[in-house]
Protein backbone atom coordinates (compact mmCIF):
# COMPACT_ATOMS: atom_id res chain seq x y z
CA UNK A 1 0.00 0.00 0.00
CA UNK A 2 1.39 3.56 -0.68
CA UNK A 3 0.90 6.52 1.46
CA UNK A 4 -1.94 8.35 0.11
CA UNK A 5 -5.71 6.61 1.35
CA UNK A 6 -7.68 5.48 -1.02
CA UNK A 7 -11.28 7.09 -1.27
CA UNK A 8 -12.65 4.23 -3.22
CA UNK A 9 -12.40 0.55 -2.58
CA UNK A 10 -12.10 -0.39 -6.03
CA UNK A 11 -8.50 -0.67 -6.84
CA UNK A 12 -7.09 1.01 -10.44
CA UNK A 13 -5.87 -1.31 -12.88
CA UNK A 14 -2.31 -0.95 -13.95
CA UNK A 15 -3.98 -0.21 -17.80
CA UNK A 16 -5.99 2.36 -16.27
CA UNK A 17 -2.84 3.92 -14.31
CA UNK A 18 -0.66 3.85 -17.69
CA UNK A 19 -3.09 5.30 -20.06
CA UNK A 20 -4.22 8.36 -17.28
CA UNK A 21 -0.07 8.56 -17.09
CA UNK A 22 0.38 8.98 -20.87
CA UNK A 23 -2.78 11.14 -21.55
CA UNK A 24 -2.10 13.64 -18.34
CA UNK A 25 2.03 13.50 -20.28
CA UNK A 26 0.55 14.34 -23.94
CA UNK A 27 -2.05 16.80 -22.58
CA UNK A 28 1.11 18.30 -20.26
CA UNK A 29 3.45 18.37 -23.43
CA UNK A 30 0.42 20.23 -25.64
CA UNK A 31 -0.31 23.03 -22.89
CA UNK A 32 3.80 23.31 -23.09
CA UNK A 33 3.24 23.51 -26.75
CA UNK A 34 0.86 26.08 -26.85
CA UNK A 35 2.09 28.51 -24.32
CA UNK A 36 5.91 28.89 -26.45
CA UNK A 37 3.89 29.60 -29.47
CA UNK A 38 1.70 32.23 -27.24
CA UNK A 39 5.00 33.19 -25.64
CA UNK A 40 6.67 33.80 -29.40
CA UNK A 41 2.99 34.91 -31.07
CA UNK A 42 2.78 38.13 -28.50
CA UNK A 43 6.84 38.69 -28.10
CA UNK A 44 7.04 37.82 -24.47
CA UNK A 45 9.12 35.82 -22.26
CA UNK A 46 7.26 32.83 -20.31
CA UNK A 47 7.93 34.29 -17.11
CA UNK A 48 6.42 37.74 -18.40
CA UNK A 49 3.58 36.34 -20.29
CA UNK A 50 2.43 34.80 -17.23
CA UNK A 51 3.10 37.66 -14.91
CA UNK A 52 1.21 39.76 -17.31
CA UNK A 53 -1.57 37.20 -16.97
CA UNK A 54 -1.63 37.57 -13.46
CA UNK A 55 -2.65 40.98 -13.44
CA UNK A 56 -6.49 40.47 -14.90
CA UNK A 57 -7.61 40.07 -11.78
CA UNK A 58 -5.64 42.28 -10.26
CA UNK A 59 -5.28 46.54 -10.10
CA UNK A 60 -2.76 46.37 -8.57
CA UNK A 61 -0.01 43.79 -7.35
CA UNK A 62 3.02 43.49 -5.01
CA UNK A 63 6.59 41.98 -6.08
CA UNK A 64 5.96 39.64 -3.40
CA UNK A 65 2.31 38.53 -4.63
CA UNK A 66 3.57 37.93 -7.59
CA UNK A 67 6.17 35.79 -6.59
CA UNK A 68 3.45 33.90 -4.37
CA UNK A 69 1.53 33.37 -7.39
CA UNK A 70 3.89 32.93 -9.82
CA UNK A 71 5.68 30.34 -7.00
CA UNK A 72 9.22 31.79 -7.57
CA UNK A 73 12.24 33.44 -5.71
CA UNK A 74 11.37 37.37 -5.21
CA UNK A 75 14.64 38.05 -7.29
CA UNK A 76 13.27 36.47 -9.83
CA UNK A 77 10.61 38.53 -9.90
CA UNK A 78 12.70 41.72 -10.15
CA UNK A 79 13.80 40.31 -13.22
CA UNK A 80 10.86 39.61 -14.53
CA UNK A 81 9.13 43.15 -13.66
CA UNK A 82 12.02 44.57 -14.98
CA UNK A 83 11.74 43.29 -18.50
CA UNK A 84 7.98 44.37 -18.42
CA UNK A 85 8.54 47.50 -16.96
CA UNK A 86 11.29 47.96 -20.49
CA UNK A 87 8.42 46.59 -22.61
CA UNK A 88 6.37 49.54 -21.05
CA UNK A 89 3.41 47.14 -20.25
CA UNK A 90 3.74 47.86 -17.10
CA UNK A 91 4.38 50.31 -14.29
CA UNK A 92 5.83 51.03 -10.66
CA UNK A 93 3.55 53.17 -8.05
CA UNK A 94 4.53 54.55 -4.89
CA UNK A 95 1.94 53.07 -2.83
CA UNK A 96 -0.05 55.75 -0.95
CA UNK A 97 -0.02 54.30 2.25
CA UNK A 98 3.57 53.58 2.60
CA UNK A 99 6.35 55.03 0.42
CA UNK A 100 8.62 51.79 1.17
CA UNK A 101 6.48 49.47 -0.79
CA UNK A 102 6.01 49.58 -4.94
CA UNK A 103 3.01 48.85 -6.22
CA UNK A 104 2.58 47.10 -9.66
CA UNK A 105 -0.30 48.07 -12.56
CA UNK A 106 -0.63 47.47 -16.03
CA UNK A 107 -0.04 50.48 -18.40
CA UNK A 108 -2.34 51.53 -21.17
CA UNK A 109 -0.07 49.44 -23.55
CA UNK A 110 0.15 46.60 -21.38
CA UNK A 111 -3.94 46.64 -20.48
CA UNK A 112 -4.27 46.16 -24.86
CA UNK A 113 -1.45 43.68 -25.14
CA UNK A 114 -3.63 41.66 -21.94
CA UNK A 115 -6.50 42.01 -23.80
CA UNK A 116 -5.41 41.04 -27.27
CA UNK A 117 -3.81 38.32 -25.19
CA UNK A 118 -6.94 37.43 -23.63
CA UNK A 119 -9.03 37.55 -27.31
CA UNK A 120 -6.94 34.85 -28.16
CA UNK A 121 -7.12 32.58 -25.69
CA UNK A 122 -10.59 32.75 -25.72
CA UNK A 123 -10.78 32.00 -29.25
CA UNK A 124 -8.08 29.20 -28.70
CA UNK A 125 -10.48 27.74 -26.05
CA UNK A 126 -13.79 28.10 -27.97
CA UNK A 127 -11.66 26.02 -31.26
CA UNK A 128 -11.10 23.29 -29.23
CA UNK A 129 -14.48 23.22 -27.35
CA UNK A 130 -15.63 23.45 -31.00
CA UNK A 131 -14.37 19.78 -31.94
CA UNK A 132 -16.39 18.29 -29.81
CA UNK A 133 -20.05 17.42 -29.52
CA UNK A 134 -22.09 19.29 -27.20
CA UNK A 135 -22.81 16.17 -24.48
CA UNK A 136 -19.25 15.17 -25.04
CA UNK A 137 -18.15 19.27 -23.72
CA UNK A 138 -20.75 18.77 -20.80
CA UNK A 139 -18.90 15.30 -19.72
CA UNK A 140 -15.58 16.49 -20.73
CA UNK A 141 -16.01 19.76 -18.24
CA UNK A 142 -17.47 17.57 -15.43
CA UNK A 143 -14.55 15.46 -15.71
CA UNK A 144 -11.92 18.10 -15.69
CA UNK A 145 -13.69 19.52 -12.73
CA UNK A 146 -13.56 16.00 -11.32
CA UNK A 147 -9.59 15.89 -11.85
CA UNK A 148 -8.79 19.28 -10.40
CA UNK A 149 -10.77 18.63 -7.50
CA UNK A 150 -8.52 15.38 -7.06
CA UNK A 151 -5.09 16.87 -7.91
CA UNK A 152 -6.14 19.31 -5.42
CA UNK A 153 -6.79 16.63 -3.16
CA UNK A 154 -3.60 14.66 -3.76
CA UNK A 155 -1.81 17.77 -3.50
CA UNK A 156 -3.28 18.66 0.06
CA UNK A 157 -1.81 14.99 1.27
CA UNK A 158 1.69 15.93 -0.32
CA UNK A 159 2.67 18.72 2.33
Amino acid sequence: MNQFSHTYQQEVSENQLKQFQELISKLFQCCQERMQYQCERFGLPDAEFRCLLLFGQERYLTAKGIAQKMNVAKSRVSKIVDGLIRKKLIQRIKDPEDSRISLLSLSSEGQKKLNEINEFLEELHYQVLSQMAPDQRMAMLTNLDILKASMEAVKEMMV
